[in-house]
């Protein structure tokens, strides 16, 4: 076999390597400072932009977008630089042809790109915010482009896709720098309203971190089947989840202690069962089909009280154990 025609080939292709390595040096340098001053751009844009709370989390993303254009500069001068055919205008003919089909490829990628700036130009929540969307709640740990992340209470992470973010319903629970809670608190019906408001509202005020303006205050929200419910609000700052569950544990307390004290009934859920003798004489005719009685033309059963049912269940009861015993083996000895 000739390899002459291989091996001449194979030596044009190393003298033409060897001829282009200074070429790709100095295509890995520029790449290189590209690279670098990439990351100093993202750098100097977050210093900037870290001076204004309002555009803080915009910013970091402008600076990821800043180093990703500078990348991509650098890396198309170095193509150019290595492959002397190469052009600029050639990869933006190729995107164009491409353009229709990576459109329908990555919809929902750019859907929620777009969402993404929206939401970081508007700024809704920001990083450290505490929000609850559809079932998650917790603390924005990062927001992307693409999707926003979220660290639960109970320690899981949890990352949602932009568009859910901007198309769904967001509580932002750290929005303002107070917020109010409220409990449901149950009284007696002999008990009264105005004395049990000012002790619950003495209790609230009593307690460390509840803020004086606005005021607490007690109202009656209804009259349940068993208790008179009576809403405590109270304001705290900061508004933080953890905060507000010590605080709420400390007011509740409060007020329990010191509605026991005062004699204030706390009744818990009761319910009344009434039971109906359905013999009574005034039920009518008896011949008809009566509720719980058949029809028919026999002795009508005379009325009983809930007390002589019993009796009658208790004996029942007794008699048969009596012919139980008499029928198993060797009870008659």
């Amino acid at each position: 076999m000739d390899f002459a025609p291989a091996w001449t080939a194979l030596q044009a292709i190393i003298t033409s390597f060897v001829a282009r390595l200074p070429y790709v040096v100095l295509a890995v340098v520029i790449f290189a400072l590209f690279y670098l001053a990439a990351k100093g751009v993202r750098v100097l844009v977050r210093r900037f932009t870290e001076r204004r709370k309002r555009h803080r989390n915009l910013g970091m993303v402008l600076g990821r977008l800043a180093q990703a254009l500078m990348v991509l500069i650098g890396l198309l001068i170095a193509l150019v630089i290595v492959l002397p055919g190469f052009t600029p205008g050639q990869l933006l003919e190729l995107l164009g042809i491409g353009s229709v089909a990576i459109g329908f490829a990555f919809r929902d990628i750019l859907q929620n790109f777009l969402a993404g700036l929206l939401i970081l130009l508007t700024e809704p929540f920001r990083i450290g915010d505490q929000i609850v969307v559809n079932s998650y709640e917790g603390t924005v740990e990062d927001i992307q482009t693409r999707a926003t992340t979220i660290t639960t209470y109970d320690g899981h992470r949890v990352v949602i896709p932009n568009a859910n973010l901007f198309t769904n319903s967001v509580t932002v629970n750290t929005a303002y720098d107070k917020r109010r809670l409220q409990y449901d608190i149950g009284i007696g019906y002999g008990d009264d309203i105005e004395q049990a408001r000012a002790l619950i509202l003495a209790a609230v005020k009593r307690v460390d971190g509840v803020l004086r303006e606005p005021a607490p205050d007690v109202i009656v929200v209804e009259l349940a089947p068993s208790s008179v419910n009576m809403r405590a609000r109270w304001w705290v700052e900061p508004p933080r989840r953890a905060d507000a569950l010590d605080l709420q544990d400390r007011v509740l307390t409060a007020i329990k202690a010191n509605l026991t004290t005062h004699g204030i009934d706390m009744p818990f859920p009761t319910h009344q069962i009434l039971f109906h003798d359905q013999t009574e004489e005034t039920d009518g005719d008896r011949t008809r089909q009566r509720e719980g009685w058949p029809a028919g033309t026999g002795e009508t059963p005379r009325p009983q009280g809930i007390g002589s049912v019993i009796r009658g269940a208790a004996q029942l009861h007794r008699a048969t154990d009596g012919r139980e015993a008499t029928a198993r083996p060797g009870a008659a000895e």
